[in-house]
């Protein structure tokens, strides 16, 4: 049964960061107050949303005022205490679920949930220790790359072995010198896995929309390069074949209801030279790879996400022109003169203050007629 929300009715928002600002600007759009929550002063959501609460994610008290502040809550940050999320689906609505989340949060069983629906991975091993890296590594030979289970992202927690002498070295890297704090021997639980790296033509993500109702649209896929572990560049249309772009939409739809999904569910894919498709990871939340939607469809991610959120239809994504999104790092957002000058290039500013080295300040998406 869809559950509507009202015009100026709250919609909760956890996390504080870009994507949270530009879900507060769609939300207003359709005539929603926001009200974000993170530990973060001075956040880029902070900045528009009609009301902030600078808090941690543990601090009970400022939850429940902010559960009761609400009609309901979604995520721009996956990453928030098991605790807290469940502390909020008690006592208001939460839309993705916590399950979505969980799967999401953790790579083993993001892996273990893609198998689930017949959608193929780069070779793994679960890892819990250095020697069980050794023998791993026997299975996915070099080279390969060794990441945490839970909170890495844009490179950190992370490690490549280009050969087995950097075996040891990849494990100090990723456990900080640390021995885990789990002594788990199953893959449910691993502290970290072992990938092996794959010889792709092209990386491609898939923006699924998923509505209360259970009808999924998605937007089309998108071709990302990536620069330094975080994504440069976003084009679409993508480098693929019609069937490649179908089957890709496919997964990201299969795994969009597996999950009871309500809200948005981003897959990201490698493109074998053979044309197959292997999952890469997911987040149930808007995407960097997705902010070329704002400029060149009728409706973007972050409106979907409002949408379902609130009960609302979901919309046709359908793109109206071709466009390449730009991320702007560090330095780059002092460049800005080009792309101000350039009608076809369309700016977003994350309000950050200062620009550090690898820090995302905004990005630019850049339109040329549909081909």
């Amino acid at each position: 049964m869809t559950q509507r929300l009202s015009p100026g009715d709250t919609i909760g928002i956890l996390g504080n960061g870009q994507l949270g600002r530009m879900l507060c600007l769609a939300a207003a759009r359709l005539g929603y107050r926001t009200h974000v929550f993170g530990p973060d002063t001075d956040s880029p959501a902070e900045q528009v949303a009609s009301v902030s609460t600078v808090a941690d994610y543990t601090d009970e008290k400022a939850l429940a005022a902010f559960a009761a502040a609400v009609q309901a809550v979604t995520f721009e940050f996956e990453n928030v205490p098991a605790a807290a999320a469940a502390y909020l689906a008690a006592h208001t609505k939460v839309r993705p679920s916590w399950r979505a989340l969980e799967v999401c949060q953790d790579r083993t069983k993001e892996k273990q949930f893609f198998a689930s629906i017949n959608a193929a991975t780069p070779p793994w091993r679960p890892i819990n220790s250095l020697k069980e890296l050794e023998a791993a590594l026997v299975q996915v030979p070099p080279p390969a790359v060794l990441k945490t289970a839970r909170l890495g992202y844009d490179g950190k927690g992370q490690a490549k072995i280009l050969s087995l002498k950097e075996t040891e070295a990849a494990w100090n890297t990723v456990t900080d010198g640390k021995p885990p704090k789990t002594d788990a021997k199953t893959q449910e639980t691993a502290f970290a896995v072992l990938e092996g790296f794959v010889d792709f033509v092209c990386e491609i993500s898939v923006i699924a929309a998923r509505g209360q109702d259970g009808k999924v649209v998605c937007f089309e896929p998108s071709e990302n390069v990536h620069a330094n572990h975080m994504l440069a560049t976003s084009t679409v249309p993508a480098n693929i074949t019609p069937a490649t772009a179908k089957a890709a939409t496919g997964i990201a739809t299969r795994a969009a209801e597996a999950l009871d999904l309500v809200g948005l569910l981003a897959v990201e894919m490698f493109v074998t030279k053979s044309g197959d498709l292997l999952c890469n990871e997911m987040a149930p939340r808007p995407h960097n790879s997705g902010h070329w939607t704002q400029d060149a469809c009728g409706t973007d991610q972050f409106e979907q996400l409002i949408r379902a959120v609130a009960g609302l239809p979901l919309v046709d994504p359908a793109r109206h022109a071709d466009v390449v999104m730009r991320n702007l790092v560090g330095s780059d957002v002092d460049n800005l003169d080009g792309y101000l000058a350039d009608p076809a290039a369309h700016i977003h500013l994350y309000g950050k203050a200062v620009a550090r080295p690898g820090r995302k300040m905004g990005h630019v998406n850049i339109l040329k007629s549909k081909t």
